[in-house]
């Protein structure tokens, strides 16, 4: 009787222990699930990660031809970071007088064009190398001289009449003569004045708005200047007459149609527009300059 029992407790232990044996070999069987499961999550994640990935700019570079104003005011170096931060494009930036800057873009050489010349924007669109006109901002000119103001310019109430007193006085007037948008608005002011500029006191400098601003100063002299140019160049020269209702100064961009240069980046001079007209964009002009000068130096158009 007792060898049963000791036999029957012999046979219990050996059971037991295959028992245990089979459900440790089946432990790994049952984690299989699991990391097929984690496998399928990492799979079904990638396609929404390529998703999100920005596509590729096909010409990533933008021949932005401009007037000297949006670049000595430092206006454009200042927005560049921020369009190129937004759109992954890459601005190539040449600056000139309105006339040479639409030029520029006349012989196929720009992508876009940025210039404050309505009447030259209108003909360069109109003989078919660009697209339309988006005016998008605007400033003022001013007539700058010096403190002492000889010609008596901060009494007038017009830029045609603060012309005629210095013609009459025969104070220096520096021009740029560079038939820039600036330049076209000067000589404009001396039509509507009934008044052909001419003599030792009218210089022609045939050169950029700082050039001016510094020459003027260097001579003790007048000269016409968009204010927020004027506003970032260092001289002694004082504001005499700004923000008339001539004096008005509006900025335009213009993309160059591949109709007429088929090579031209007009997909990259559709994004620089779009993103200049973006409230982003908008807002960092309007704020450009009130801290340092503590005024705002360009106005946008919404």
């Amino acid at each position: 009787m007792k060898k049963v029992f000791v036999l029957l407790v012999a046979l219990a232990m050996v059971f037991a222990s295959a028992a245990c044996a089979q459900q440790a070999a089946a432990e790994p069987a049952a984690a299989e699930p699991a990391a097929e499961e984690a496998a399928e999550e990492v799979v079904a994640e990638a396609p929404a990660e390529e998703a999100e990935a920005a596509p590729a700019i096909e010409n990533p570079v933008i021949r932005l031809s401009t007037t000297t104003s949006v670049n000595d005011s430092g206006l454009l170096p200042y927005l560049q970071p921020y369009f190129e931060a937004a759109t992954g494009y890459t601005l190539e930036v040449t600056s000139a007088g309105t006339g040479a800057a639409i030029e520029k873009a006349r012989t196929g050489d720009a992508d876009a064009l940025l210039v404050h010349a309505k009447a030259s924007e209108e003909e360069y669109i109109a003989e078919g190398f660009g697209e339309e006109r988006v005016p998008f901002m605007y400033n003022f000119f001013v007539i700058v001289g010096p403190k002492d103001d000889p010609s008596g310019v901060k009494n007038t109430a017009t830029a045609a009449d603060a012309f005629k007193a210095i013609a009459a006085s025969g104070s220096t007037f520096i021009t740029r003569g560079d038939d820039s948008g600036t330049n076209k608005a000067e000589l404009k002011i001396w039509t509507a004045a009934e008044i052909t500029p001419a003599g030792e006191w009218y210089v022609n400098i045939g050169g950029g708005m700082g050039q001016a601003l510094t020459t003027a100063d260097e001579m003790g002299a007048y000269t016409l200047s968009d204010k927020a140019t004027f506003l970032a160049t260092d001289t002694s020269l004082v504001i005499l007459l700004g923000e008339s209702d001539d004096m008005k100064n509006t900025y335009s961009m213009i993309a160059v149609t591949p109709e007429r240069w088929p090579d031209t980046n007009y997909e990259g001079a559709k994004a620089f527009i779009a993103w200049m007209t973006s409230a982003e964009a908008l807002d960092l002009i309007d704020a450009y300059g009130v801290e340092e000068y503590g005024e705002q130096l360009f106005f946008t158009i919404r």
